[in-house]
């Protein structure tokens, strides 16, 4: 019988133990995320390169394969494919002037093509400043609605949820806010998550025709993105905005919106096998939206003095503020705008619920004048919406009953506003002045607004006035004088509606 010898040693293959460490191969394809071995010295968050072309970020770490999410949306991908660890975590590239731009997550120009290279870049992924370098939050950032600034104030610094169902009016009250920061020194950047590209082209549209975009900058995410790209998008803006804080600067930043962030983190962690939790939303729900959120913080003056004011959404189902995402960013921010969509069909626009609606700030971060006019609107609004269904109902109210109901009407239609026509802290304060001082009360609710226009137009017609509006900042409270011009305004008005 012939033996048969082998030579195992052709059969060897060299494992090169160092090239593993930076090096893998794409082992597993999946919607967006892929798999892959090697990588020995990968870290969280780093910027990988597939076949030295295609961008990812490692988001999954196991025994076996180390998980990658696409930034780019292809299906150019195979198994067996070269993957490199970059030498540097997830970042956005930066530009020396941010005021104009439209990126992407990672900094990237959209819509127009630029051969300008950018200056620097910020990390995704920093941990919130820490508490010695915070300062209170006790300026004012004016959003222009009246029913905002006037009851639920928004500060410096600040986080205040924006929440509500669909067709609310969310996105009006972030750009009529946007627009309201013209000349006030304010540096604003709206995040679009995951939005119609129609959509968010419709929104920086309405910003360059009120000339906000040369204080503005964009940061978008189509639908048509990857969940990758949809994930990072919010952090990217925070990394924009942290960046411009840094350089002692005010930066307002709006998330549009973080229900579908968690959407997009939820079909991630899914694709990469991790348990589901309350609604299927991964058990760190919580900690991605509170990483993000608590870095819009206003510094102290010996760590630059700038500040972040954060003005996240969430989109809720049949006003329902109760499910796992609504309450998990109500419990990081410091107070909600809760848009009612009862409200809203109704011509109350903007729809806030003032009995839902709240600042954990207050008037501490309000202009003195406002917030000394602003007392008790909140307890008049609230029972105007008690004894209002009891008039529904055909029940008789006593003469102190009939006064707040006919307050609270009052005050409704004072507090309605037109879009993209924001008030200034002035405006605001002529209109609360005439309330507060009986002069509406011989006003029918129907002309509210016609009395409201003509008020602001005679204001603005006056040298005292707008000498008034120009020292507003040094202000504190009314002299007789400014009290005098108030009243003078309100007669006149007055007479012409008598």
């Amino acid at each position: 019988m012939k033996t048969i010898q082998f030579d195992m040693n052709k059969y060897e293959t060299h494992v090169d133990l160092e090239y593993l460490k930076e090096h893998g191969r794409v082992e597993k394809i999946s919607d967006g995320v892929i798999f892959c071995s090697g990588l020995e010295n990968a870290a969280l968050h780093q910027a990988v390169l597939i076949d030295e072309r295609h961008r990812g970020v490692i988001l999954e770490l196991n025994e076996e394969f180390v998980g990658i999410g696409l930034i780019d949306k292809t299906s150019d991908i195979l198994e067996g494919m070269n993957v490199s660890v970059t030498d540097h975590f997830i970042e956005v590239n930066l530009f020396d002037d941010m005021a104009g731009r439209i990126i992407d997550t990672t900094g990237k120009m959209l819509y127009e093509e630029s051969e300008e290279q950018p200056t620097s870049s910020s990390p995704l992924f920093r941990v919130t400043p820490e508490i010695m370098t915070i300062d209170s939050v006790t300026r004012p950032l004016n959003t222009g609605l009246a029913v905002i600034d006037s009851i639920t104030p928004i500060g410096r610094g600040q986080r205040q949820l924006i929440l509500g169902n669909r067709q609310s009016g969310k996105t009006q009250i972030a750009v009529d806010t946007i627009i309201n920061q013209h000349d006030q020194n304010v540096h604003c950047i709206y995040v679009a998550i995951g939005l119609k590209a129609a959509y968010i082209a419709e929104v920086i549209e309405t910003l360059r025709n009120h000339d906000a975009l040369k204080y503005s900058t964009v940061v978008a995410t189509a639908a048509s993105d990857s969940l990758t790209a949809q994930y990072l998008t919010p952090y990217a803006g925070m990394a924009v905005a942290e960046a411009l804080r840094e350089q002692g600067k005010d930066v307002l930043i709006i998330f549009d919106d973080l229900t579908k962030h968690a959407d997009a983190y939820r079909a991630i962690t899914l694709l990469f096998n991790r348990p589901p939790g309350r609604e299927a939303y991964p058990g760190d729900s919580f900690y991605i939206h509170s990483s993000l959120l608590e870095r819009a913080v206003q510094m102290n003056p010996e760590h630059g003095g700038g500040s972040i004011t954060a003005l996240p959404m969430i989109e809720t189902l049949s006003d329902d503020v109760t499910a796992y995402i609504p309450t998990n960013v109500i419990s990081i921010t410091d107070g909600q705008l809760f848009l009612k969509s009862d409200l809203f069909n109704r011509g109350q626009k903007p729809a806030v619920d003032v009995g839902v609606s709240v600042s954990r700030i207050g008037g501490d971060a309000q202009h003195p004048i406002i917030r000394k006019l602003s007392k008790n609107l909140t307890l008049i609004l609230s029972q105007f919406e008690e004894l209002k269904e009891l008039l529904d109902f055909g029940n008789g109210l006593d003469e102190g009953s009939m006064k707040m109901v006919t307050d609270g009407r009052i005050l409704t239609e004072l507090f309605k506003q037109k879009i993209l026509s924001p008030l200034s802290a002035t405006d605001l304060i002529v209109i609360l002045y005439a309330f507060q001082n009986g002069f509406l009360t011989k006003v029918p609710p129907a002309k509210i607004e016609s009395f409201k226009g003509l008020l602001l137009e005679k204001a603005h017609a006056r040298n005292d006035f707008i000498a008034f509006s120009n020292d507003i900042k040094d202000i504190s409270e009314l002299s007789d004088a400014h009290t005098k011009m108030l009243e003078e305004i309100i007669q006149e008005v007055g007479r012409l509606f008598s």
